[in-house]
């Protein structure tokens, strides 16, 4: 396949991992822009670190499931290939949530700084998985 937007197992893994950090650092920044409003409280610091270990954790799952199911595949696929469409449809749940949340008003700037600083985090660390997937299986010659 010669196409332009077809690209190799490998790259995939690079492409999502740079668009999983676009996501975690701008996730980062509104988490920090509502910490920046609030009286900071010593737990909120607390919740993030919560929230991050348990988004860490299952974002590191599946940046692994994700990792093997781009590497078995026999020859190049479009770019967008990176996820499959389960995790395109709840990458658009989360954000319309998220995009919902802050927009409603129902929750107030305290959740969205530390859910949100946790969240990004957790995110660009998943990011950061994919590159290192990249660059460890770089290494290896294509199948």
């Amino acid at each position: 396949m010669n196409s332009f937007f077809y690209v190799k197992n490998k790259t995939l893994l690079l492409i999502a991992g740079v668009v999983w950090q676009i996501a975690g650092f701008n996730v980062i920044r509104l988490g920090i822009l509502s910490y920046m409003v609030i009286d900071r409280m010593w737990y909120l610091y607390l919740l993030s670190i919560v929230i991050f270990c348990l988004f860490g954790l299952m974002f590191y799952k599946m940046s692994d499931k994700h990792t093997n199911r781009i590497l078995n595949y026999e020859e190049d696929r479009p770019f967008w290939h990176f996820f499959d469409l389960k995790s395109y449809l709840i990458m658009i749940f989360m954000m319309i949530g998220g995009i919902g949340l802050r927009a409603s008003g129902l929750v107030p700037d305290t959740f969205i700084a530390f859910f949100y600083s946790g969240l990004g985090c957790a995110l660009a660390l998943a990011g950061i998985v994919f590159v290192k997937n990249y660059i460890t299986y770089t290494c290896f010659p294509d199948k």
